[in-house]
């Protein structure tokens, strides 16, 4: 990009001395046009000169604004997710299931107590003598709708499959399974989209270069994505200046 902008105001600036060159020694006849034909590409390089510097500060503030709405709705998906896991102990295999499960289950609120209990085979042993152990006792106190502790009264979860930004119509990609670890097998799931779907209407070539960042600070990768098929985790690929990413 340095480059570009270097080669095209060194242009710029033999344009402008051939101008004085033309203005110095043409004869006065053919000055007009040749004067006129410069100043035009002076001014064709100006503009390709700004462009080349507007152009990647538009697609940045453009990337930011949709990334946050992508995350906003890739959390949402992950907060269902998690959810999802604690009650029925894995993750949802798709939206249609997640959905109906954020409209149909609660989650059971309950209280562990920490009493004294007759220990029968030990008061048996020692002939009759009462004796007790501790024991924990879970009272279910109630329960409360999925949909009401994640969303309140938004309905927002039903639209969540969906892309809120970017190219029409497109959809996040989701999965679920497995991986097993020392014999034990561990739910996990993915959901994502393609960087390039969110900026489908963006500058090629400042898209391919987003895909190839790697940055503290940017979203790494050629997708925004929270969870993994292929590692224990829920968290996403953002950086925190984006939402919460963990």
């Amino acid at each position: 990009m340095v480059t570009i902008i270097l080669i095209v105001v060194a242009v710029i600036a033999v344009t402008i001395g051939l101008v004085w060159l033309v203005d110095k020694f043409i004869p006065i006849k053919f000055k007009p046009v040749l004067i006129v034909a410069l100043w035009v590409l002076i001014g064709i390089l100006g503009y390709q000169t700004f462009m080349s510097v507007y152009k990647p500060i538009q697609f940045n503030q453009v990337k930011k604004e949709r990334y946050a709405e992508v995350i906003k709705r890739l959390i949402d998906i992950r907060d269902a997710q998690l959810a999802h896991r604690q009650v029925t102990g894995v993750f949802a295999p798709n939206f249609e299931n997640l959905i109906q499960f954020i409209d149909t289950s609660k989650y059971t609120i309950t209280q562990r107590r920490d009493t004294l209990v007759l220990d029968v085979a030990l008061t048996k042993r020692y002939g009759g003598v009462e004796t007790m152990k501790d024991s924990t006792i879970i009272d279910t106190l109630n329960f409360v709708p999925v949909r009401d502790s994640l969303f309140g009264t938004s309905a927002r979860y039903k639209e969540m499959m969906n892309v809120p930004v970017g190219k029409p119509g497109a959809k996040f990609e989701m999965s679920a399974g497995f991986l097993e670890e020392d014999d034990v097998k561990i739910p996990v799931f993915e959901a994502f989209v393609k960087k390039a779907v969110i900026l489908n209407d963006q500058d090629r070539d400042l898209i391919l270069q987003e895909n190839q960042v790697i940055s503290v600070d940017a979203v790494n990768g050629d997708a925004i994505r929270v969870g993994s098929m292929t590692e224990v985790k829920t968290n996403g690929n953002w950086p925190k200046t984006y939402g919460d990413n963990e």
